[in-house]
């Protein structure tokens, strides 16, 4: 069986027009900097309004991935 090593990191991502955009966001982005990435972890939604309307959903989120160059054999 593989055993795996997790860093985990915690980011914000927006979106105008919906919490679920506002998830996938911030994955995308994560993603370009971050290899591996293996899980998420919704942890507060709030949002921005402007005259009475929303105008921005915020998300922050937990970000799992898998550390690199780990042997097994050392866990």
């Amino acid at each position: 069986m593989d055993q795996h090593v997790y860093k985990i990191v915690e980011i914000v991502g927006t979106s105008g027009s919906s919490i679920e955009d506002a998830i996938q966001t911030g994955i995308t982005r994560a993603a370009q900097s971050l290899r591996k990435i293996g899980w998420f972890e919704v942890l507060e939604t709030r949002g921005h309004v402007v005259d009475g309307r929303i105008d921005r959903y915020q998300v922050t989120m937990k970000l799992g991935f898998t550390l690199e160059g780990v042997a097994s054999e050392s866990l």
